[in-house]
């Protein structure tokens, strides 16, 4: 490396110019700090973020990947995965307006969110705690907790018992998860509700892992009471939902995915597209954007990252993605806004079943897009 005197009479090295002309390539765009406003919307404040830096940014770009999935010309079927505490967290009112809004098509949850969805509908409610209690004495008064957030273990009780009971109406025989929720959302009344809701607006609920849930703690009570009754009673077919979903993937124009935290349900929509060879069908989501905590270095589902999905399969190598390493409870509200606020209301998809078998999937016309707020 040669050097010379700069201007200031320092030595410095001479720089080649093709070198500087790559150093102005890569330093092209400043980052630009959010402006706090009076009045300001979040949307706006979601918006300010892409122009900023660490997680900030990464809200940002998966508010862009929003942008993408709501301006899209061909609609794509949104499935929404929900994994970790989100009730217990304050989410419910959030995830309820995204599937009354048609913002989500499909729901694939743990069972656990959706049982304490049932939990609240049922009139029994989540209280503050804290982290510091203790848990023995927790358990003398039969009082559960969930980091800092508490529920009755005897209100779980009834719940699962009231579960088991709903069982009881239904026709002896397999059923999907989708289609035993569809049920039980049929025997709630509570608007705020997310399965009453998904039951209303019929948008699909799948919940691979429903037997690790107290959804199927009600169920094996049903199953035990149906056992001394010598009665047959209802099983759950988990790989019935294998076979809806994909077909749910498989006819939809487009595809994209929302990952809250990880687990069981980002691997089963993510699964569901691999699955379509089983249709002669090969390809991957079009869209894709997750929110979680997980560390990437250990490898796990949960935090593998979707450029890697992209090697699978699971996400299309020209895929729109992002991902942003931020707690749910905090990243979900805000982009759920910046999504209300850009965005009109949709139609939901227009789905025909005759059992497992998935007839038809209409999809309505898209509506026009919100002006962009100028505050």
């Amino acid at each position: 490396m040669a050097w010379e005197k700069g201007d200031d009479m320092i030595w410095q090295p001479i720089i080649p110019k093709k070198i500087r002309s790559r150093k102005r390539q890569i330093l092209n765009t400043k980052v630009r700090g959010l402006q706090p406003k009076k009045g300001m919307k979040v949307a706006d404040l979601v918006e300010g973020m892409k122009n900023m830096s660490i997680q900030a940014r990464n809200i940002g770009r998966c508010a862009e990947v929003i942008d993408g999935i709501y301006t899209e010309r061909v609609r794509p079927t949104v499935l929404l995965g929900l994994a970790g505490p989100l009730i217990a967290a304050g989410l419910r009112n959030v995830i309820c307006e995204l599937i009354a809004g048609g913002y989500v098509d499909v729901v694939v949850s743990t069972g656990a969110i959706l049982y304490q969805d049932i939990y609240q509908a049922r009139g029994f409610s989540h209280y503050k705690g804290t982290p510091f209690a203790s848990d023995a004495d927790l358990r003398d008064l039969y009082i559960d907790r969930i980091y800092d957030t508490y529920v009755d273990e005897e209100a779980f009780w009834k719940t699962d018992i009231w579960i088991g009971k709903q069982a009881d109406d239904l026709p002896p025989g397999n059923y999907s998860s989708r289609q035993f929720m569809h049920f039980l959302g049929s025997r709630l009344d509570d608007p705020n509700s997310i399965v009453r809701t998904c039951h209303k607006k019929k948008v699909p609920m799948f919940v691979p892992a429903l037997n690790d849930s107290s959804i199927g703690i009600g169920l094996t009570e049903h199953r035990h009471r149906m056992k001394e009754l010598g009665q047959k009673g209802i099983a759950i077919d988990s790989i019935q939902d294998n076979y809806e979903l994909t077909q749910l993937i498989v006819q939809s124009p487009k595809s994209a995915a929302i990952y809250v935290a990880g687990g069981v349900p980002k691997n089963y929509i993510n699964d569901a597209v691999v699955m379509g060879y089983i249709f002669k069908q090969e390809r991957g989501h079009d869209y894709a954007l997750q929110v979680t905590t997980a560390v990437t270095a250990d490898g796990g589902l949960s935090s593998s990252t979707l450029s890697e999905a992209r090697s699978w399969g699971k996400v299309a190598k020209k895929a729109r993605y992002a991902m942003a390493w931020v707690e749910p409870s905090v990243a979900l509200p805000l982009l759920a806004a910046y999504a209300f606020d850009r965005y009109p209301k949709r139609k939901p998809l227009k789905l025909t079943w005759d059992g497992d078998i998935l007839k038809k999937l209409e999809v309505p016309k898209k509506p026009k897009r919100k002006k962009k707020s100028k505050t």
